[in-house]
């Protein structure tokens, strides 16, 4: 007779086997009732709606909300697929979203087909999705990652006025992608949308797209629709966005540091200026040399691996912390962010000196991720591959609904990231946007938030600011703030909570470093 050991074992490896094949929801046939039972016992499945499932953590906290918003596009893929067959598309204002490349997990997904019955769908961590009863335009969807959803073009034509406002950065992203008039205008002119193209052509000629504008409005009129031009966003912005550029993430990117820059310029305290005793300020930062102690977030979906499949049959597995493993592996952290730390203190000392923060930063940041996980490479923890640099896969963010971008986008992305920081010359943009858009765009597998908080603190050093410390009794704050301005693209809270502690540190009040 199988022991419970062997038979989690053989449970796992089917829950493998699906995974391997891309599965990550799981429809209630694809795994045998008493397997599939003793998976959920065991917190190595996590029911989401009757009948379907996705993998999950047994070590995760209670309420974590990673392994739901990790599977929530791969689950709603398959769940729509096996509920509508192919006819069904998400609406054309989250279609037009991820086409500005925004994954992040909406609130409400509202799903268009014939099909539904106009009624609200529960889903875990107060997400839904709403299945509206509405007819398909033809010729007008495509499919990426699964997910069915409106062309790029038909987004924009479909899409509500309301997003112009309510979602001005990925709406201007996603018009920044068409390259000429000719894209739209047929769905325009075939149907007769007079308003809509005046919508747009405002909206082009409102980011700088002069003659896709002026194309719109004069076939329009040529072809006897009186098409009256009108701006759909609130405001304008002086920004440069090439239309030669092919990556939507390049021109998102672009739009975040425009648009954040002027709330942190208004909120945050004014630069004391480069310090005349340098060596007195590194002396500073040597003795604030206190670890704020977090560690970083970053965490791929939740994969059954075969070592963890022979550890159950062994009966090796249990849900407890391994104390022995935990502290060696505290104590290459605390190694490496010591080393880090060097490091970080030198580049310090070279923009003090006069360098470029953007141009020093894109020199050595890359020596920063070495030191913080040689000696975990060196103890055996880690593989060598992994000091490889940017990373090579999908990564998530524990408990956000923010997701990062692929790995194409975040190589396309990196080098305009460091461009950015070279060209801003105000140093508390280039510390708050700096770190914001560093975990924003998330390029290395682990490490993400302490190469932030060291980016941060380097750019703050550029304009004179001390060493400013994220206390963890504030991790909760913190989180809540970078997650508003990752999934909300609302920088305000971060900024403020960073902007109190700087000026904590420049009153040299103490419990600024707690």
């Amino acid at each position: 007779m199988a022991t419970p050991g062997e038979k989690l074992a053989e449970a796992l490896s089917l829950l493998k086997a699906l995974q391997d094949n891309g599965e990550v929801a799981i429809h209630t046939g694809e795994l045998p009732g008493d397997q599939r039972t003793l998976l959920i016992k065991r917190a190595f499945l996590k029911e989401v709606s009757k009948g379907w499932y996705i993998p999950s953590d047994p070590l995760e906290n209670p309420g974590d909300s990673t392994a739901w918003y990790s599977a929530y596009w791969d689950f709603c893929a398959k769940f729509l697929k096996h509920k509508y067959g192919n006819n069904w598309c998400i609406s054309p204002e989250q279609s037009l979203l991820i086409h500005a490349g925004n994954w992040s997990v909406p609130p409400q997904l509202i799903v268009r087909s014939p099909k539904a019955n106009n009624t609200p769908m529960s889903l875990p961590h107060q997400s839904s999705l709403f299945n509206l009863k509405a007819e398909i335009p033809a010729n007008t969807t495509t499919i990426i990652n699964g997910i069915r959803m409106y062309q790029e073009q038909a987004a924009l034509i479909y899409s509500s006025p309301a997003i112009f406002t309510s979602n001005p950065i990925d709406t201007r992203t996603g018009l920044s992608m068409i390259r000429d008039a000719s894209e739209l205008l047929p769905m325009l002119l075939e149907n007769g949308h007079t308003r809509i193209a005046g919508r747009l052509a405002g909206a082009f000629r409102n980011i700088g797209r002069e003659k896709i504008a002026t194309d719109i409005v004069e076939t329009m009129k040529a072809a006897g629709f009186d098409t009256r031009e009108s701006d759909p966003f609130a405001y304008r912005l002086d920004i440069d966005l090439s239309p030669r550029e092919r990556s939507p993430q390049v021109n998102r990117i672009k739009l975040l540091w425009n648009e954040m820059r002027k709330v942190v310029f208004n909120n945050f305290p004014k630069s004391p200026g480069m310090p005349k005793d340098i060596e007195g300020y590194l002396k500073k930062v040597d003795e604030i040399y206190v670890t704020d102690a977090y560690h970083s977030l970053s965490i791929e979906r939740y994969r059954v691996t075969p070592e963890l499949i022979e550890r159950v049959r062994s009966g090796e597995w249990n849900k407890g912390d391994n104390q022995a493993d935990k502290k060696q592996k505290d104590a290459m952290a605390a190694r490496g962010y010591w080393q880090a730390f060097q490091e970080v203190k030198s580049s310090i000392n070279a923009i003090l000196n006069g360098a470029n923060p953007g141009t020093q930063l894109s020199r050595d940041h890359s020596k920063w991720y070495l030191e913080l996980f040689d000696p975990s490479v060196a103890a055996g923890i880690l593989r060598p591959v992994d000091l490889a640099g940017y990373r090579s896969s999908q990564v998530y963010i524990g408990g956000s609904k923010h997701v990062p971008l692929s790995v194409e986008a975040m190589r396309d992305v990196m080098p305009v990231f460091f461009e950015l920081l070279e060209a801003e010359p105000e140093a508390s943009v280039r510390a708050v946007l700096g770190h914001f858009i560093f975990v924003f765009i998330h390029p290395y597998m682990d490490g993400n938030g302490r190469i932030g908080r060291f980016l941060m603190n380097a750019m703050l050093a550029s304009g004179g600011y001390p060493w400013t410390v994220i206390p963890v009794e504030k991790r909760n704050t913190y989180m809540e703030a970078l997650e508003k301005a990752s999934a909300e693209q609302d920088i305000t809270p971060f900024v403020q909570f960073i902007a109190h502690l700087v000026e904590l540190g420049m009153q040299g009040k103490p419990e600024a470093h707690l």
